[in-house]
């Protein structure tokens, strides 16, 4: 598949995903109780459809890299893995969240009631962000050495990821969501997933616009010159 192909998939599948979770994210501030079923299931489905485009979008961010220079096909690898496991970690308090507002027979806050809710603080919180931190390290090294996106998107990778890695002592912190700085906080969570999908919208965009000045070329820069010499 041509480069300028992948970049405008990725771009696409990037812009689409980024766009429901910013959606998504003001549902769980809609309410300062707890909230009706409708709003459970409404931002449930919405987070779980956005993380099936980003599968696409970290899927088509490999095959980018792997294009430009077959020789990062690990780091490509890492980036890929690292963006899938935070879907995965996505999907499950997702589910739990709409599971208990299913079975439970009235409403509940389900971040911090319900009988899954304190299964979901890690998965929300330290481990969402220790895999957020890897997937940004790992893409802002590639795209600095590369040069395979503008220098901003390398640069502000690194400083998410800083970003990201300063929630992790949160997990010593209490679990109440209305606190900004707590293991299942507003800070930890929501307030990192808008962040999150912000960039990730710049960013998809920036790739899409990278397409029309991408020569449509089947074959990478690096087997060009592999072939060459």
């Amino acid at each position: 598949m041509p480069e300028s192909v992948v970049r405008r998939y990725a771009g696409l599948f990037g812009i689409i995903a980024s766009a429901l979770i910013v959606v998504q994210v003001p549902l769980y501030f809609l309410y300062s109780g707890a909230p009706p079923d409708w709003n459970i299931l409404t931002r449930s489905l919405i987070g779980i459809t956005g993380c099936v485009f980003y599968i696409l979008f970290f899927t088509g961010l490999r095959q980018l890299i792997h294009q430009v220079d077959v020789a990062s096909d690990w780091i490509s690898g890492v980036i890929q893995a690292a963006g899938l496991l935070w879907v995965a970690m996505v999907f499950v308090p997702q589910s739990m969240e709409a599971g208990a507002a299913i079975s439970v027979d009235h409403d509940i806050d389900t971040t911090k009631e319900g009988p899954f809710a304190a299964a979901q603080y890690l998965m929300q919180g330290l481990i969402s962000r220790l895999l957020m931190g890897l997937f940004l390290i790992a893409l802002g090294i590639v795209v600095l050495r590369l040069r395979l996106l503008p220098k901003w998107v390398g640069r502000s990778a690194l400083v998410l990821a800083a970003i990201n890695l300063a929630f992790v002592p949160a997990i010593y912190s209490n679990d109440n969501p209305s606190n900004f700085y707590a293991v299942q906080g507003w800070g930890t969570t929501a307030s990192m997933g808008m962040l999150w999908s912000l960039w990730t919208l710049a960013v998809s965009i920036s790739i899409l616009r990278s397409a029309r000045r991408t020569p449509t070329l089947t074959t990478s820069p690096t087997r060009i010159a592999s072939a060459a010499a």
